[in-house]
């Protein structure tokens, strides 16, 4: 549900261009705002998921999302707009703590949780997309926003009834990382103290590298709906899927069912990620797909430009190693953070992932608007190149090799 939301609104910034009358690069910088708080609210609700546990977070998560939703939909101007992304966004920021939190110490297979989870959430990430252009053919945006935030509401239902036990996987695994240096934070003193217990091992390269990460993934996928339709219109701008008379052949925008088939890729990438990080060393792993992202990025513009084919392969290898990365970050962290803090490390994991990571959307937006498409893809680029060396140097010292040997080896 959260990627539902999330992948949905590039699809509707098309729209909200025209009916604010703003530039599609500075709309970039306005959805930014939302998306910050999908990241720095991420914090707080580490902290409560140490406290409260998931079952009351993931409820207050859904409700919250279903209900900016339909702020959107009645948005009169800009600002009730950027009202519904920044209350969409805090509610959004709830779930990755709390249910990675619940993830890391509530299941025995973490390494196959994740990678389920992961495709999960994919599954919600193509399917924002998808069903947000199908709609779009047939009714009004703010038709589609109200309809969207319906799903939310009736999950929640079924999140008052689950029944989970949120310490079997923690029980079960003898050897949790540090487990006696961590604590539930439970007070500010608290919260700095943990936050700097924390911050003092390898998990303040783990945060610099997903900080980094998190650029170049908001970056990229902000703005690729309007890549995909320059590159895509003088290829198959004449293609007529509906009658040419049909009020959905004026609708219909083909890059965006593209858009919606790069995210569906992503669906493996995040299979094949999850995987590997029972088979190798996450460090090792992330500096391999941080460094092919980083050369995918630079050959984007030329293979897009020299036809329909290389467009259609480019853009199938960055969806899938754009979140096969999710899983190995995910792990890396559960290593390098202790299990009764998990919610916190998660916490600080999001805050940079997605909250300094949705300055990606804003800094990508002002190049593209300043400097073009190819100056674009070179920044985000140099995002992935530079969290390819910190993941190096995580490899290098030796030190990762110590904590993942003991932390993972009772049930991984």
């Amino acid at each position: 549900m959260v990627h539902t939301y999330e992948l949905s609104i590039p699809i509707l910034m098309l729209l909200w261009a025209g009916e604010f009358s703003i530039s599609i690069g500075f709309l970039a910088v306005v959805v930014a705002a939302g998306y910050a708080m999908f990241g720095l609210g991420a914090l707080p609700a580490g902290v409560l998921a140490d406290i409260y546990g998931s079952r009351l977070l993931i409820v207050c998560c859904l409700v919250g999302m279903g209900a900016s939703f339909l702020v959107l939909s009645i948005a009169p101007s800009l600002p009730v707009l950027v009202l519904g992304l920044v209350c969409w966004g805090i509610a959004a920021s709830i779930y990755h703590p709390a249910g990675l939190s619940l993830i890391s110490t509530g299941v025995v297979d973490r390494g196959s949780a994740f990678a389920y989870h992961g495709m999960a959430g994919n599954a919600g990430i193509a399917l924002g997309p998808l069903v947000t252009a199908l709609l779009l053919l047939v009714v009004d945006w703010r038709l589609v926003t109200a309809f969207l935030s319906v799903p939310a509401l009736l999950v929640t239902l079924y999140a008052f009834q689950a029944r989970f036990d949120e310490t079997a996987g923690t029980r079960d695994r003898q050897e949790e990382t540090d487990s006696s240096d961590g604590a539930s934070v439970t007070s500010l003193s608290e919260l700095w103290a943990g936050s700097k217990a924390l911050f003092a091992t390898g998990f303040s390269l783990v945060f610099a590298i997903v900080m980094l990460n998190g650029l170049f993934y908001r970056g990229t996928l902000t703005m690729l709906p309007e890549i995909l339709t320059t590159f895509l219109e003088p290829i198959v701008g004449d293609l007529q899927v509906f009658d040419p008379s049909s009020p959905m052949a004026e609708e219909f925008e083909p890059s965006r069912f593209f858009y919606t088939g790069l995210l569906v890729v992503g669906i493996g990438g995040q299979y094949v990620g999850g995987k590997l990080t029972e088979r190798v060393a996450t460090e090792r792993g992330l500096m391999v797909v941080l460094a092919s992202l980083s050369v995918t990025a630079l050959a984007f513009i030329p293979a897009a430009r020299a036809g329909i084919a290389t467009l259609v392969s480019i853009s199938a290898v960055l969806g899938f190693l754009l979140f096969m990365i999710q899983p190995l970050y995910q792990a890396t962290i559960a290593r390098y953070s202790p299990a009764d803090a998990r919610g916190l490390s998660y916490g600080f994991t999001y805050v940079g992932t997605f909250g300094i990571g949705a300055f990606g959307a804003a800094i990508t937006g002002v190049i593209y608007e300043t400097f073009g498409v190819f100056a674009m893809f070179a920044t985000l680029a140099g995002f992935a190149l530079l969290a390819a060396a910190l993941s190096y140097s995580l490899v290098a010292n030796g030190s990762a090799g110590a904590d993942s040997s003991t932390a993972e080896s009772g049930g991984d």
